[in-house]
């Protein structure tokens, strides 16, 4: 299909959101863009969170990922089970309790101003960083695909996409998000579903097995992949990146009833084992597609490959949608949940500051615009790993930080709260790329280790 064609239905997708997002959010209240009116109903924000839990990344790194890795991802996504069940039953009813509008508020309550300054800088810190870097491989796809062709620049077609997010985020906020996500979610897995389907062979499973793509469980201890440390990892990836997060968070505040919440992240840990199992199963024929017929891209090039080379234009248009609708839940959670947590946290401004608002999201949009070039610069063969490494290091304080304030309060004073939040990351560094273990290899329990290391430096500078 000509690259003419594609962009026409792109822009036209762009416009279907704007009309939804004007549509549900006319006349809305102060509150609706920082929890949607607290009346969202739960079954639309768990299908629409899916979405924003997977992003871009997911849809173009993870089946890229199977030719190295099987299906050793799995084992991560175990574990996020586990995290969603801590979620729900431990962080959800300190927030219903607490009727907080920003997540930092508990530590506020338990810890004081300063550690929730803290946790929202690390927090605006986290999800700039890897949003823009979900933000750079999508926009970099469609560029290839769509963009190049017609002699647009990378920078022009970045600008635009964030252009068309901030027309339907600015006003309307989560109120909005909770239902274009949820347009976007079905958008994503209709392209999962129709590009499995047309790929898929009649004894798939049978040439998965024989060419070793099948495997999940890695029994070495000193891999970085190892089991144990898998699950650990996904556990507290999910308590870090969900429970700690403002922008997933926020959606889960705008369900009226703690108990309607808690079904609301249950079913969405249920979702996203179906979801990830199948985009590894689409990894798989790929790769075996790619074996068959010659293809020599690999990573994250290896499905926009085989689509936009070997398969009819219909399914090219699909695959192209998809991709946006996989790309635009991370980019217009992350830019609401910025604006919100840096509006009442650090700024503390009353919600009916909608002017200042407004300033705060358009500069964030500008921030993104800046990091997705910077990202442009970086050579990875699959994001998804380098985006889930950076985690370790940026939500690792903030895991510390809410155990510390959960489970052991104690006053710590705000120059020890600062100096401890940054010399666990800065620690890990040392061990991570030092490499002190003999042969042991650092993986995604880098996370669990950060946060361990900021919980322990913050009891030794508890206040007596």
């Amino acid at each position: 299909m000509s690259p003419a064609l594609l962009l026409t239905g792109v822009l036209a997708y762009f416009l279907l959101l704007l009309g939804l997002a004007r549509g549900v959010s006319r006349r809305a209240g102060a509150d609706a863009f920082y929890v949607g009116g607290r009346s969202s109903p739960w079954p639309i924000v768990a299908f629409g969170m899916v979405g924003t839990s997977l992003s871009g990344v997911t849809f173009i790194s993870v089946p890229g990922s199977v030719a190295a890795s099987g299906f050793t991802y799995l084992q991560v996504t175990a574990g996020y089970v586990a995290g969603y069940v801590a979620i729900a039953f431990v962080l959800l009813p300190h927030y219903h309790r607490l009727g907080v509008t920003s997540i930092y508020e508990l530590l506020e309550a338990r810890l004081g101003d300063s550690a929730r300054r803290l946790g929202a800088a690390y927090f605006v810190l986290s999800r700039t960083v890897g949003a823009t870097a979900r933000l750079y491989l999508v926009v970099q796809v469609l560029h290839a695909l769509i963009l190049a062709p017609l002699g647009v620049p990378f920078a022009v077609g970045a600008a635009v996409v964030l252009l068309m997010i901030l027309l339907y985020t600015v006003d309307g906020g989560v109120k909005a998000l909770v239902w274009t996500d949820t347009l976007q979610t079905l958008g994503m897995l209709t392209g999962l579903a129709v590009c499995t389907t047309l790929l898929w062979p009649p004894d798939a499973v049978a040439q998965l097995d024989a060419a070793g793509l099948l495997r999940v469980w890695v029994s070495d201890p000193l891999s970085r992949d190892f089991s144990v440390k898998a699950l650990l990892a996904g556990a507290f990836i999910t308590i870090a990146m969900t429970g700690l997060d403002q922008e997933m968070m926020q959606k889960s505040l705008s369900v009226a009833r703690l108990r309607d919440a808690q079904k609301n992240l249950l079913l969405l840990a249920g979702l996203l084992v179906g979801v990830i199992t199948a985009f590894l199963l689409l990894g798989g024929v790929l790769t075996l597609y790619a074996q068959a017929h010659g293809v020599a891209a690999k990573g994250d090039a290896l499905f926009p490959t085989v689509v936009m080379q070997h398969l009819p234009g219909w399914v090219q248009a699909v695959f192209v949608l998809a991709l946006v609708s996989a790309l635009l839940p991370s980019a217009d959670g992350a830019l609401t949940a910025l604006t919100a947590s840096t509006c009442l946290d650090l700024l503390r401004l009353p919600p009916q500051d909608a002017r200042t608002r407004r300033r705060v999201h358009l500069g964030f949009a500008v921030l993104f615009l800046a990091l997705v070039l910077g990202f442009k610069a970086l050579d990875s063969a699959s994001m998804i790993f380098v985006i889930l490494k950076l985690a370790g290091y940026t939500y690792g304080p903030l895991l510390g930080l809410f155990a510390f304030a959960l489970f052991t309060p104690r006053p710590v004073s705000g120059r020890a709260l600062l100096a401890v939040c940054l010399a666990a990351p800065a620690l890990c560094a040392v061990l991570d790329f030092g490499q002190p273990w003999g042969g042991y290899q650092i993986g995604l329990e880098l996370l669990l280790l950060n946060g361990c290391l900021t919980w322990s430096g913050l009891w030794l500078a508890r206040t007596r």
